[in-house]
């Protein structure tokens, strides 16, 4: 049988459950996908299929992850759900599923919890533009409190409601503005909708999806930006540099700068090969060799950047949230204490690099996260959400985020 060929009709925007342990993210990523299949289309995931989450291996790193997919009236969405806490912050860091925004869970039987404020915080390190609030269990929190509408329950979620704003607003998300949506996760799942905290807040949540969060740029429409793997000289024709364009298109005649490693300098893109041929542009996704004007090949080496001019800048230190790999991912089998300097791998290259513990840590376990500040001896082409790998003598001891340039 042929495979069914993947239409993409309506704009693709990834999202994920954040949250808690026990306040409901799998439960409502099933609820998710049986109300927009019953509205929209689309196939309907039980509990069980998304809560024994198949192992995945990214960069070495075991994380195991849901995938979902469904329909609302304008998008489809691909959603990710994990089992456990250390699966969250390995995904999260790894950028292993790039979230365009996330949903936190919060149970109101509990209220804001340790993993609740530290989803928020990890949101914020590695760059989720985006965060809505389900407030799940609210029929629980109903029968706790003397009933639906009851005093006691309104003043109880209101309460909720407000410490979760300081929550959102404490790591710089719009606490005020942030859409909360009240309702029971359970209820929507068995198709009940009592007081409108089931069906009817899961719809509500998904509409919430479709105007809270700004369809993404897509990378063909973001600035050009090519990471290079491969310097060549061409006698007679000058300098090609290879490698895979992350972003954006680059076209022939086009003024580029090189980034990176030694001073940034400017050049001009003088042909794009491809499989052999000569292009007029090259786009995001493509492997191509690119030619430039009146640059030597000992002017440029891998790990630098082809990019628009502008867009990016070399920087050497940076705030990060790094992931240590435990011991049974191959990672260190010992700590590492302040003074530490690794390898840093930023696209196609090492850079070695000094690390600064924060206040208070004395040493970094293998399978912890931790913020830390790095210095690199060279600049490298950087910003916010930049991914890296940390190594030892080419083997991948940690992955880690860049959550904050300093210079």
């Amino acid at each position: 049988m042929a495979k069914a060929k993947f239409e993409r009709k309506k704009p693709h925007v990834n999202v994920g459950t954040i949250g808690h342990v026990d306040h409901g993210k799998t439960t409502l990523t099933a609820a998710i996908t049986r109300v927009c299949a019953e509205a929209y289309g689309g196939e309907m995931k039980a509990f069980d299929q998304i809560d024994n989450a198949p192992e995945e291996r990214e960069r070495g790193i075991t994380i195991s992850t849901a995938h979902v997919e469904y329909d609302s009236a304008i998008r489809h969405y691909a959603h990710v759900d994990c089992p456990g806490h250390a699966d969250y912050v390995k995904n999260m860091i790894t950028g292993a599923a790039q979230m365009d925004g996330a949903i936190l869970v919060c149970g109101a039987t509990d209220g804001p919890m340790p993993q609740t404020r530290e989803h928020i915080l990890l949101s914020r390190q590695v760059g989720v533009p985006y965060v809505l609030v389900f407030l799940n269990k609210a029929d629980l929190l109903a029968e706790d409190c003397g009933g639906f509408g009851s005093e006691e329950y309104l003043e109880m979620l209101e309460l909720i409601e407000m410490e979760l704003r300081e929550l959102l607003d404490l790591y710089e998300f719009p606490g005020d503005d942030t859409p909360i949506i009240v309702g029971s996760a359970l209820m929507a799942l068995e198709g009940k909708d009592d007081n409108e905290l089931g069906t009817t807040a899961v719809r509500k949540l998904v509409e919430a999806l479709d105007t809270f969060i700004p369809e993404p740029v897509r990378a063909v429409d973001q600035p050009f930006l090519m990471p290079i793997e491969d310097v060549f000289s061409i006698a007679g024709r000058g300098t090609v540099v290879t490698g895979r364009i992350e972003r954006g298109v680059v076209k022939v005649g086009e003024e580029i700068e090189l980034i990176g490693i030694a001073a940034t300098t400017k050049t001009t893109c003088t042909g794009v090969e491809m499989f052999r041929k000569f292009l007029d542009e090259g786009r995001a996704g493509e492997n191509c060799g690119i030619l430039l004007r009146g640059t030597k090949r000992e002017d440029v080496q891998r790990g630098q950047v082809l990019a628009k001019p502008g867009s990016v800048k070399p920087h050497t230190k940076f705030e990060s949230e790094i992931y240590v790999l435990s011991k049974d991912e191959g990672g260190r089998h010992t700590p590492f204490f302040k003074g530490y300097r690794p390898q840093f791998y930023f696209r196609t290259t090492d850079v070695t690099g000094a690390c600064e513990l924060p206040e208070g840590t004395e040493m970094v376990m293998p399978g912890d996260n931790v913020q830390m500040t790095v210095e690199l001896i060279h600049p490298i082409a950087m910003e916010d959400g930049l991914r890296f790998a940390i190594r030892e003598g080419g083997r991948t001891v940690g992955a880690g985020v860049v959550a904050k340039i300093i210079e």
